[in-house]
């Protein structure tokens, strides 16, 4: 059999099987819709015992702006599986490289997308989901949240709100007013929102400032969720901060955010980028009201551009042969050896790479 394993992503739960790179259906043609290509290479160069390597896939979950098109395994010196979970959209590929080999893999995806907006001066009724659905996205039921920090500040700050648009939308003005990008925080940040709110500190990135954002929303009563994922391609908007530079997009991972109105279906934020907009857009540190700011404070409650891969929306990622703690978030590449976790926000010591490039649509 030929070294190279192919996984397929789609209808799975929880298990493995083969899949194989394909070609965009017919409904991908045209019509605003891209094709990307990500190929991320791992070795570990000082492997100690078995080494487990886990690598996130593109969203295995068909949107109307996001299709997946299959994985490829190369190189491979040990055995892989893929792992799905359906409800989280969440996809990787698990590998488990014996003692006394070299743990390399290289995986291939791809993916196309569409740029995504909700006119939310228009109700559409038709987007109604179930409560069933809707229920992994609200706060546990077993959480008091009646002395709870993030409610408090919830209630606060949708103090005169009556409908769920206006609460989202007074939830995401405040994080732009009140929050900064901090271009010290490692990676995408921790997520840690009542650390947040009790310090005061409410400097961060995008895993900090949109999980403020769903952790509000949920506790004013909003399903809402974070969407992890990695930039692919500079942005077509202008914004030299909101896009990748270079094929190389080994640290262009990002966050983003959804909230569930009734009347809507689930809502596209990132006030994170908007603080990034800020901070970074030439010549930097901008004032609220200057121009560019302002096309994204507004562009950004209801929309994304999809220079972007969504990976999945899951949290608290329990990755299956880890022996070293779950991940807050899973966006980037993640291995262990028998000396522990490898630093995922150091690739270089890590030794992996993650390439990105648009394909031509047939």
């Amino acid at each position: 059999m030929d070294r190279r394993d192919f996984l397929r992503t789609a209808g799975l739960s929880l298990a493995s099987a083969q899949l194989g790179l394909a070609r965009p259906p017919a409904e991908v043609t045209g019509r605003g819709w891209q094709q990307f290509e990500i190929t991320t290479r791992i070795e570990v160069l000082q492997p100690s015992g078995i080494t487990h390597i886990w690598i996130p896939l593109p969203s295995p979950v068909a949107t109307e702006y996001q299709r997946p098109l299959g994985n490829q395994i190369d190189g491979l010196t040990g055995v892989a599986r893929t792992v799905i979970d359906q409800t989280h959209a969440l996809a990787f590929v698990s590998c488990e490289v014996a003692v006394g080999r070299t743990p390399e893999v290289t995986v291939v995806s791809r993916a196309a997308t569409r740029d995504r907006s909700v006119d939310v001066a228009r109700p559409d009724r038709l987007h109604r989901a179930s409560s069933e659905s809707l229920k992994p996205w609200l706060p546990a039921s077993s959480v008091d949240l009646r002395d709870d920090i993030v409610r408090r500040k919830a209630l606060e700050i949708t103090r005169g709100a009556t409908m769920d648009l206006d609460k989202a939308r007074a939830i995401y003005e405040w994080i732009v007013v009140n929050t900064y990008r901090n271009a010290k925080t490692r990676g995408c940040g921790r997520g840690d929102i009542r650390f947040m709110l009790e310090s005061g500190d409410l400097g961060g990135k995008c895993a900090d400032l949109n999980a403020l954002f769903v952790g509000l929303a949920r506790a004013a009563g909003m399903p809402a969720r974070d969407a992890y994922g990695i930039r692919v391609a500079p942005s077509d908007l202008a914004y030299q901060s909101l896009g990748t530079s270079s094929p190389a997009i080994t640290k262009s991972q990002h966050c983003r955010a959804e909230v569930y109105v009734r009347e809507y279906g689930w809502i596209p934020v990132d006030p994170a980028d908007v603080r990034k907009v800020i901070l970074e857009e030439p010549p930097g540190n901008l004032p609220l009201t200057d121009e560019k700011v302002a096309a994204a404070r507004t562009r950004l409650f209801g929309s994304w551009e999809m220079n972007w891969i969504a990976y999945n929306f899951a949290t608290d990622v329990n990755l299956p042969g880890a022996r070293f703690g779950r991940l807050p978030y899973f966006m980037y590449p993640q291995a262990e050896t028998a000396e522990g976790r490898l630093d995922c926000l150091d690739p270089d010591a890590f030794r992996y790479s993650i390439t990105a490039q648009r394909l031509a649509l047939s």
